[in-house]
């Protein structure tokens, strides 16, 4: 009897196939047979790349004349450690009776990568039709799907093509380049950090990310504080008074004047005294004022990146934590796919979310969450996201955003205590892109004196929409917070004293004298840039090396990252256990060692195009543009070899 042998990444996954395709036969060793299925898996990675010893006994020893060291025909091998569960999947593939094999591994390029190696090295039954399973969550009826609308595997040939292209680039320029660097400057660095000897370990994404860290950290080391001086002036009428602050206009007396750091402040408080004794006495008069109603929409779906960085801010863990977490709650059937870097949904998810949401209904049993969605069903408010920013089939490759699947819930009660927390805060974000807009009422006026203007501008909330789901707290103030608040219109820095205007500003009309209560000179100085955390290095690298804070600017330049989604967590793991960065265990601070220094020193005077992000992103395109079929493999493979050798031709002649 013909049978069909499904392979996924682990064991607990396997487990849940075989509950979605009704299989309660005993588990064997290493694998679970029924009379049509075999269910088998691996354990994370079974084949690795050979280390060049393998190739050449005498590539053991680190020697510049047998370097650069690039493969004709590249060797892999099986990892001791799991050796015995390769043999196992081995006889399982080989099987005369396997008529189908289900390629069933975790649904991004790694994990196609991991299932690819395995069948290069077990060589399954040739006359077996070989399929691939791609699942966006691991509920039953997503997993039925995935088997039912199973692909050829020659369907995802191209993905396959740009993981093993990755692999290989990682292994050439950290095998080349540490082990260059290393031998030419390893005693200049031992030396420097007060150690015996150092290898200096380069990667084509850690060393960018180690240059991000120390450029920061010297940027913040070398800043000069520098003070200045602000005029807020307070005006009012019988209502009461409003405070505003001036700002040079080209029919000011100041511009372009020398005595001035920059459009609203002086270098020195007698220039700001003096200047405010020229006002003294003179007629002020409301010039301009305007009355808007402003709208803004619920953030944009979590996708790792963000749903990282988010949990940095919160719980104070890092990167490479919230994803073991939200990987569990995936497992456990509560959230779909996380190693994802959309943070919208498919049309087709969109017309099913329905399903989701009374999942979320009938299973979340918290009271929070139970209010607003009672809310939603009450208020009638839409669930049709067709024509909403929150659906975009063009901003998807593998995967939607991370979304509550509204199952699972029988796992709920057994998860600890943080990582309900962190469930909770995918679910909020979900609920709050059906509620309305958040609207506010904003009112900005010029007052003049002569041809000197002074500035305010007051904003309240007028309706919490969707904030009501995503409401400020006073403990754990979320990312997208918009509190009432007054803008300062001098570089967009928020002035509270300005904070009790809106009142006053109400009742103002345009052309309306007001009358000058005082003139106070407020202390200002310049800020250092913030040092990153390890969840907003994490959006950094995703935007290539570029920390914004706008959230909408933010998704509209996304291009190319530093790394994928999957691996940024352990690139900043990995550079935390190497000692080439610190992580405050408090904080999340991210600050670099004098180690970590040392390294940057080295490759910034040797190949300082290492430490450039966008070159790293390009890198990361070219994989990506393997992956969609627009160039092909041995177009990226002559590039990364003639960049490996070109740098060594210079590096060397230098020595």
């Amino acid at each position: 009897m013909s049978k069909k042998l499904l392979i996924t990444e682990k064991p607990s996954v396997a487990i849940e196939f075989a509950k979605a395709l009704k299989i309660n036969t005993n588990r064997k060793n290493g694998y679970i047979e029924s009379d049509n299925w075999i269910i088998t898996w691996c354990v994370g990675h079974l084949v690795t790349m050979s280390y060049p010893e393998v190739y050449d006994e005498k590539l053991k020893f680190w020697r510049l004349d047998t370097l650069p060291f690039i493969p004709k025909e590249w060797k892999y091998e099986i990892i001791p450690a799991v050796q015995n569960q390769f043999n196992i999947v081995k006889q399982l593939l080989q099987r005369e009776d396997v008529e189908e094999i289900y390629n069933a591994g975790d649904s991004g390029r790694e994990g196609e990568y991991i299932q690819r190696l395995v069948f290069m090295m077990a060589k399954p039954n040739p006359k077996a039709k070989i399929k691939r399973v791609w699942i966006d969550s691991q509920t039953e009826e997503e997993i039925q799907r995935g088997i039912r609308e199973a692909k050829d595997e020659s369907e995802y040939d191209s993905l396959s093509d740009s993981a093993y292209l990755r692999a290989k680039e990682d292994y050439l320029i950290g095998i080349n380049f540490s082990r260059l660097l290393s031998i030419i400057y390893g005693r200049k660095v031992a030396n420097q950090i007060h150690e015996e000897k150092a290898s200096i370990s380069v990667g084509r994404v850690m060393t960018c990310v180690l240059g991000m860290v120390v450029l920061r950290e010297r940027e913040i080391r070398n800043f000069v504080k520098t003070k200045y001086y602000k005029i807020i002036g307070e005006f009012g009428d019988e209502t009461g008074t409003f405070k505003a602050e001036w700002k040079v206009n080209e029919k000011s007396k100041m511009f372009e004047s020398p005595k001035l750091y920059n459009e609203s402040g002086f270098k020195k408080q007698e220039d700001a005294k003096e200047f405010i004794t020229s006002l003294t006495g003179k007629k002020a008069i409301i010039a301009e004022l305007k009355k808007t109603k402003q709208k803004e929409k619920a953030p944009l779906l979590f996708n790792l990146a963000e749903i990282q960085n988010e949990c940095t801010k919160r719980f104070k863990i890092k990167p490479d934590e919230t994803l073991e977490i939200i990987q569990n709650l995936y497992e456990k059937k509560l959230v779909t796919y996380p190693r994802t870097d959309a943070r919208v949904l498919s049309t087709a998810v969109a017309k099913e979310i329905s399903k989701n949401l009374n999942g979320l209904i009938k299973g979340y049993k918290d009271e929070e969450v139970q209010k607003l969605m009672k809310k939603m069903v009450d208020e009638k408010y839409s669930t049709n996201l067709s024509k909403t920013k929150y659906v975009n089939d063009s901003k998807i490759t593998d995967h939607y955003a991370i979304i509550p699947t509204g199952q699972g819930f029988e796992n709920y009660e057994k998860l600890p205590e943080l990582q309900k927390k962190i469930y909770d805060v995918i679910v909020k974000r979900f609920i709050a892109i059906f509620y309305p807009e958040a609207e506010y009422n904003k009112i900005t006026l010029t007052v003049q004196i002569e041809n000197e203007t002074f500035n305010a501008s007051g904003k309240v909330c007028t309706n919490q929409g969707y904030l009501e789901v995503l409401k400020p707290k006073n403990d754990n103030k979320l990312s997208t917070e918009k509190q009432q608040k007054v803008e300062n219109s001098s570089q967009n820095q928020k002035n509270e004293e300005l904070d009790d205007n809106l009142e006053v500003l109400k009742n103002l009309k345009k052309g309306q004298e007001v009358q000058v209560q005082n003139f106070e000179i407020k202390d200002a100085e310049t800020s250092p840039p913030t040092r990153y955390n390890s969840g907003s290095i994490i959006l950094a690298m995703e935007n290539a090396g570029k920390l914004i804070e706008d959230e909408e600017l933010r998704e509209q330049i996304k291009g190319a990252g530093i790394g994928t989604s999957a691996t940024r967590g352990e690139i900043i793991k990995k550079l935390e256990k190497i000692k080439y960065i610190d992580i405050n265990s408090k904080t999340q601070i991210v600050t670099p060692t004098q180690k970590g220094e040392a390294i940057y020193d080295v490759v910034n005077y040797s190949m300082p195009d290492m430490l450039n992000p966008k070159l790293t992103a390009s890198w990361e395109k070219g994989l990506d543009m393997v992956a969609k079929k627009e160039i092909e493999s041995n177009v990226f493979m002559t590039k990364l070899e003639n960049y490996i050798n070109s740098k060594f031709d210079k590096l060397v002649i230098r020595k």
